[in-house]
């Protein structure tokens, strides 16, 4: 029975199918394995399910030079901690769990979206500090977001599904950015030649592409100074892509409107700067925060496991 390292605590379904068929150590922990802990990953264990922060980078490895790992079966559809190219020279496979995650993500996207424009998080502190004088009609007045235009950047199925939302549910005007065409967004949507035509004409942006070094600060002053002072950012993606300076700037000087982020550049780290400012939302993270849904990224993990150990072709190959 192959030994199995699962490096946080998942839903009990998810526990139970990994150990009806591996030898399966769970750390009880939730922060990120440390550099002593990825290398003993690596060396005294077949397989490992991993998750964001787990930082399996080319130091990692180079600890480990023949690691006794074959299979990395990452938890999410996100693996910028993982360096693919890195596990591949040291005979590691790597997967991921897409399709899990779209819809819960997409439904974050839409949370974010309204809390931003309508200026919920705003008024919920408001609320909450015993200031609110009372209804009146000029009161705290955002942005309607039926029949404005949605911005996506990065059209794969995360970002389709969020332009189904706002599409059908909004009635919005959906354009997007895509580094290949894009044949079938899935929704009448036009596809514009740059960033800077998307940032521009759109009322709100969401950030839908992976992480990679390519889009590492893909939205920085530039891309943000193209945007409407009267625009939204969206970050749904990883923190990464979005230059965090530029975009507190941004935000403090009014150039922008608002902002709703689930994920930030230095995670878990949030700049005082940022959560000073009244028109940013922050969550921490919870694009896949469901039961069911953590629950089906892990069973997925858990068949690229099974599928490895049978010889099988991997699911979920990244």
């Amino acid at each position: 029975m192959r030994k199995l390292l699962i490096t946080r605590r998942l839903p009990d379904p998810v526990i139970a199918a990994a150990e009806a068929r591996f030898d399966v150590t769970l750390r009880d922990d939730t922060s990120p394995l440390s550099s002593d802990e990825l290398a003993t990953a690596l060396r005294d264990y077949d397989l490992v399910l991993p998750t964001l922060g787990d930082r399996f980078d080319a130091e990692a490895f180079a600890a480990v030079p023949e690691p006794r790992c074959k299979l990395l079966a990452n938890f999410g559809v996100g693996y910028n901690h993982i360096d693919v190219a890195a596990a591949q020279a040291a005979g590691v496979a790597v997967t991921n769990t897409p399709g899990a995650v779209t819809d819960a993500t997409a439904d974050i996207a839409l949370t974010l979206m309204l809390m931003s424009a309508r200026r919920a998080g705003e008024g919920e502190r408001l609320v909450r500090s015993g200031e609110w004088q009372g209804w009146h009609p000029t009161q705290m007045l955002g942005l309607h977001l039926t029949g404005k235009v949605l911005g996506v950047v990065g059209m794969g199925r995360i970002g389709k599904a969020i332009a189904r939302r706002a599409h059908h549910g909004f009635d919005m005007e959906v354009v997007f950015f895509n580094r290949s065409q894009v044949a079938e967004p899935g929704v009448p949507a036009r596809q514009l030649d740059n960033l800077a035509e998307v940032m521009a004409a759109a009322d709100v942006v969401v950030i839908a592409v992976p992480a990679n070094p390519a889009t590492h600060h893909l939205i920085g002053a530039e891309a943000l100074a193209a945007m409407k002072p009267t625009g939204h950012l969206v970050n749904i993606a990883r923190g990464d892509i979005v230059d965090e300076a530029a975009l507190i700037a941004a935000l403090a000087e009014g150039r922008i409107a608002g902002a709703g982020l689930d994920v930030y550049e230095f995670e878990p780290k949030v700049p005082e700067a940022l959560r000073r400012l009244d028109n940013v939302v922050l969550l921490p993270h919870l694009g896949t925060a469901a039961l069911e849904v953590r629950t089906s990224m892990g069973m997925m993990a858990v068949d690229n496991l099974i599928a490895f150990d049978d010889g099988r072709e991997l699911s979920n190959p990244v």
